[in-house]
């Protein structure tokens, strides 16, 4: 039977019931996923002649037309059998059914085109040649010349193929091509004479262009049972020049869920441990659990084991990394002459072979919605053994509480968490690593109770909070009171219980009003540095009021607003009694975030007492689009003079340094911020922290300055930070970043660290060449590297670093 050309008016449309066509949808799907590659479509012709493929992925996939069969919304209306075939022609010639002319087939959600596509009814083979695509339902597209599949597409063959797939993070930026895809069953996958890139292949006007990389094989193969892909003869290429070669090689199938396999190996050479090869293996121990072996090979030095353990489980998750070597002490140079001090404690530390190590755990469980419990566990067998071996992501947040940097803080917490309460206790235990730290002035924590609770009925017609917190410290040595610090009790516990009130009323006149009061009750006992012990319990009250009353006057680009604000406060007087020890308010400072705080201490081992007047002007100017700026000044007022504040942060007089605050966002890119502390009688600056910005397509410039004259330590600051990348070109770059500090004796900036460099960016590849100086550890004196670091878009990174440690 055959059937001549379709009427003027429009195309032949069948709906099938059997599945002839099916196979056509099979085998791009396939092959695609196969890789968990995505996209591609350059190959070079055959030698001897052969099919070469052609740049199809340049083109714009053509929308499906409209000719839909009508079915519920979301349904092409076929079932999960029905076939629907549009076609100019349609032949049935002795069983070999032939379609032509712009060929359209759809089949359980994909779609094929082709410009021809013949079913052979006693071979039960499915043909699709001329331009073949086939649409998949998540919109990727398979290419080929032309395509062979038996009836139930448990194998098949596609010559010239290629394949665009979405990325997880949306676009199609990846592509893969093969000179031929064989599908030998339904777990072996085939693709021959392959080629895959990231990287755009076609210029703007769609001609087509060399990818900066991609990998070129021989052979690649899918085994689904094994979940793995295997290459042979497999050459990495960078702008079409090889660079790498492997004869085989295999890493996990991307479908796999988990498996294991080498990860990217890294590189270094220092003269502390001369060169370094780092090679990181995964081993999956089930669906939940993996552990992470990283060997690092030294030249210089011993090896040294890094091990990383995780698994979840159906309330939480634990990650542990740990890390060991048997070596002696070595010093910058990399010798183990034994002439340096490195722990401080006024020996040199030339030593026999010993076991050093480390960890660095966290797990987190939850019981129900609202508890849940954790831990943290950090601790080292010495303090320059992260520094020694470039450990990296060290100083993170494990836990319920943050330990500061170069200290690390092991952990055990509870907590519960509703909208209107909380409550957690912790056991804390600190590791000090910076060369001033002596492990014996930090405390064990066990255990640190707090809790708050607000009722959800307005009390009094205002906020009612409730707040309370109980701490028990131990240390092994305590230390007696100096010039610049405050003394630390061998032993103190602490039980405190808060109730705080406020209320907010609006005129009509637009003053707002907001009464407060607060009402605590503390109690200690203590042992001093003497042996001697003590206790004590006090009281703190307080109520007040916040005024303010905000003038809006329109302009026709925006409007200021100008903000009048006083805070009246009465306290009872504050407690000096300098045998109470301070744990918890040692480090603050005064500035416009606590300038109209009832209490500006941190914590609840000192308050503040007294009658006292915060006020400040605000003004604020917006002409939209973000663009604008504020400016904040202020000062305090108090009947007395309270000696409990630290001198250097001016409130300790009756009237307080000014503050002031200013930030100014112009547009066109810039940011700029400040705060700064002002003496209250010759008004030269104390404190001043800045910041400021600048950001265009090509530019990005930050610049911080901080300078105060007595910070809590005792001694000046005056630092700077700067990072700024400037792209010369729309695909070369240049970096540099550093942190210098003045020299009091030089009267200069001295830098701490300085980093340059310079890179090559595109849309698949990135490429830089970073130099950096920098003092990590006084200890371990200054270091110099240059880091050069290539970037794969979707295959990873790789690193190799030189450097000079002296």
């Amino acid at each position: 039977m055959r059937h001549g050309p379709p009427p003027a008016h429009g195309k032949l449309r069948f709906f099938y019931g059997a599945a002839a066509f099916a196979m056509l949808a099979g085998v791009g799907a396939t092959e695609a996923r196969a890789q968990d590659f995505s996209k591609f479509r350059v190959l070079p012709p055959e030698p001897g002649g052969g099919s070469a493929c052609q740049n199809v992925l340049c083109r714009e996939v053509p929308p499906l037309t409209t000719t839909t069969p009508e079915g519920a919304e979301g349904d092409d209306g076929l079932g999960p059998n029905g076939i629907y075939l549009e076609a100019d022609q349609v032949i049935d010639d002795n069983g070999v059914r032939t379609a032509t002319g712009a060929v359209e087939a759809r089949y359980q959600g994909r779609t094929v085109r082709a410009n021809e596509v013949v079913y052979n009814t006693r071979t039960r083979v499915v043909t699709a040649r001329g331009d073949a695509r086939i649409i998949n339902q998540d919109g990727s597209v398979q290419y080929a010349d032309e395509v062979q599949l038996d009836e139930d597409f448990s194998a098949g063959v596609a010559l010239g193929f290629a394949t665009r797939l979405p990325s997880p993070q949306g676009g199609t930026n990846a592509k893969i091509a093969a000179a031929s895809a064989v599908r030998r069953s339904p777990s072996i996958t085939e693709l021959n004479r392959a080629v895959y890139t990231p990287c755009n292949l076609c210029t703007d006007n769609g001609r087509n262009k060399t990818p900066t990389f991609s990998v070129r094989a021989e052979r690649i193969t899918q085994n689904r049972d094994l979940q793995a892909i295997f290459y042979r003869n497999a050459a990495l290429q960078i702008a079409g020049v090889p660079v790498l070669y492997a004869p085989y090689f295999a890493h996990p199938d991307p479908q796999a869920v988990r498996a294991s396999g080498f990860l990217a190996p890294e590189f270094n050479i220092s003269d502390r441990r001369g060169f370094t090869y780092e090679q990181p293996y995964v081993y999956v121990i089930s669906p939940s659990a993996d552990v992470v072996v990283s060997p690092q090979i030294n030249t210089a030095v011993n090896p040294f084991l890094n091990l990383q353990y995780r698994q979840r489980f159906y309330s939480g998750a634990i990650d542990v990394r740990l890390g060991y070597t048997y070596e002696r002490d070595f010093n910058d140079e990399g010798r183990f002459d034994g002439t340096r001090d490195f722990n401080g404690d006024g020996r040199p530390d030339f030593s026999d072979l010993t076991h050093r190590s480390y960890i660095l755990g966290r797990g987190v469980f939850n019981f129900t919605p609202e508890w849940r419990w954790g831990f943290s566990a950090e601790r080292t067998s010495d303090d320059l053994i992260f520094d020694k071996y470039g450990i990296d992501d060290v100083y993170e947040t494990r836990g319920l509480y943050e330990p500061d940097n170069r200290r690390l803080l092991s952990q055990l917490y509870t907590q519960h968490q509703t909208e209107r309460s909380y409550v957690s206790a912790a056991v804390l235990s600190f590791q000090g690593l910076r060369f001033e730290d002596r492990n014996e002035f930090f405390p064990l924590v066990a255990p640190l109770v707090e809790a708050r609770y607000e009722p959800e009925n307005p009390v009094l017609g205002g906020r009612l909070r409730a707040r309370g917190s109980a701490v028990v410290l131990e240390r092994s040595e305590g230390r007696p009171r100096t010039e610049r610090l405050d003394a630390l009790a061998e032993a103190s516990r602490r039980a405190t219980a808060e109730v705080d009130w406020r209320r907010s009323f609006t005129l009509p006149s637009g003053v707002r009003i907001e009464p407060f009061s607060t009402a605590r009750a503390d109690a200690y006992s203590f042992e001093d540095v003497t042996g001697g012990s003590g206790g004590k319990t006090r009281g703190y009250f307080t109520a007040g009021v916040d005024l303010s009353m905000p003038f809006i006057r329109p302009l026709r680009t925006g409007s200021v607003v100008l903000e009048p604000m006083a805070q009246l406060v009465a306290s009872n007087e504050s407690d000096r009694d300098e045998t109470v020890p301070n744990e918890d308010s040692i480090s603050f400072e005064f500035d416009e975030t606590n300038l109209f705080e009832p209490n500006r201490f941190p914590g609840f081992d000192r308050f503040e007492g007294g009658l006292r007047l915060n006020a400040g002007l605000r003004a604020t100017y917006d002409i939209g689009a973000g663009r604008g700026g504020s400016l904040l000044v202020g000062r305090s007022f108090r009947t007395e003079e309270d000696p409990i504040f630290p001198e250097r942060v001016g409130l300790r007089e009756k009237a307080s340094d000014w503050v002031v605050a200013a930030q100014v966002n112009p547009g066109y890119g810039l940011s700029f911020f400040n705060r700064s502390r002002l003496d209250t009688d010759t008004l030269e600056l104390q404190r001043s922290e800045t910041r400021a910005s600048y950001a265009n397509q090509r530019v990005f410039f930050a610049v911080a300055h901080l300078k105060d004259v007595l910070d809590n330590r005792g001694t000046a600051r005056d630092e700077l930070d700067f990072f700024a990348d400037a792209k010369i070109t729309k695909r070369i770059g240049v970096l540099a970043a550093g942190n210098a500090s003045r020299d009091p004796v030089r009267d200069e900036y001295v830098f701490r660290r300085r980093d340059a460099g310079i890179y090559y960016q595109d849309e698949c590849l990135r490429f830089e060449v970073i130099y950096q100086r920098g003092e990590r550890d006084p200890r371990l004196g200054p270091d110099e590297s240059i880091g050069v670091r290539l970037i794969l878009a979707t295959l990873g990174d790789t690193a190799a670093r030189g450097q000079e440690d002296r």
